[in-house]
């Protein structure tokens, strides 16, 4: 295994990617730091931030899933504004107050697990269509890093930036380096490469990913009509950790 590991992720594979497909910094103990290491004329630094996994309940995906969103959630969402592609500012709420939506958090914009996520999802937007929900991709970063992102996906729903991570601190969505480095991410990683997905390295050393870490969770909610009708939220445990996508629909489409 360690042999079909560096084969597969040696620094020349993860490196150089073909800058026109996807990817993540998201690996596995069992790859050397060595792989793992930027850009000679780039740095990056370790958030100190503390994650905190809160129990709720679990249905079939193994991540954190529940249809409670507390009150200080709550009241700090309505604080959180998003941008569109063309930079205007937009309440967060407004994205689902008069419709539905499945809302999906990336972990930045140049992972390669929110690439697959991305497809993921849009692999079953008719449905979402024929039961008017739309669906959004929210990123940390800035906003031209997500309009890299959409032009290089072509994701069929709307993107937008965070680029102050407030959604994700209102969700409590975790972070920190033992949620991103764990086995099932490493054996994801090389799985995803296998099918054609690559990181985007230039969008994850840029500084709006650097300053954080990389090392932020995303998650995914169903939520609306209504700015407080929060009916689903799947929080990422580790990185890569998608929910069922049947759970997923029978929580926004049935």
């Amino acid at each position: 295994m360690a042999t079909s590991l560096s084969t597969t992720l040696s620094p020349n594979n993860l490196l150089h990617p073909n800058t026109n497909t996807n990817t993540n910094l998201t690996s596995t103990r069992v790859l050397s730091y060595q792989t793992l290491r930027p850009h000679p004329n780039k740095t990056f630094s370790l958030s100190t931030r503390q994650c905190h996994l809160v129990p709720s309940a679990v249905s079939g995906s193994p991540g954190i899933e529940t249809s409670e969103v507390s009150e200080d959630s709550s009241s700090l969402l309505d604080t959180v504004k998003v941008f569109d592609l063309n930079g205007n500012g937009i309440p967060i709420s407004q994205l689902w107050n008069d419709r539905k939506a499945i809302v999906a958090f990336a972990r930045h914009f140049g992972c390669v697990f929110c690439r697959k996520r991305a497809d993921y999802l849009a692999s079953k937007k008719d449905i979402m269509d024929a039961s008017g929900v739309a669906l959004v991709i929210i990123g940390p970063g800035s906003v031209d890093q997500a309009r890299a992102f959409s032009e290089q996906t072509k994701f069929k729903g709307e993107v937008y930036a965070d680029p102050n991570h407030s959604s994700y601190e209102a969700l409590e969505f975790v972070s920190g380096v033992l949620t991103t480095f764990t086995p099932k991410a490493g054996l994801k990683i090389i799985q995803l490469y296998m099918e054609g997905y690559r990181q985007d390295w230039k969008l994850s050393f840029e500084r709006d990913t650097v300053s954080r870490g990389g090392w932020q969770q995303g998650g995914i909610i169903v939520a609306g009509p209504g700015k407080s009708n929060i009916s689903y939220i799947h929080k990422d445990k580790e990185a890569g950790d998608d929910p069922d996508i049947e759970d997923l629909l029978k929580a926004c489409c049935s």
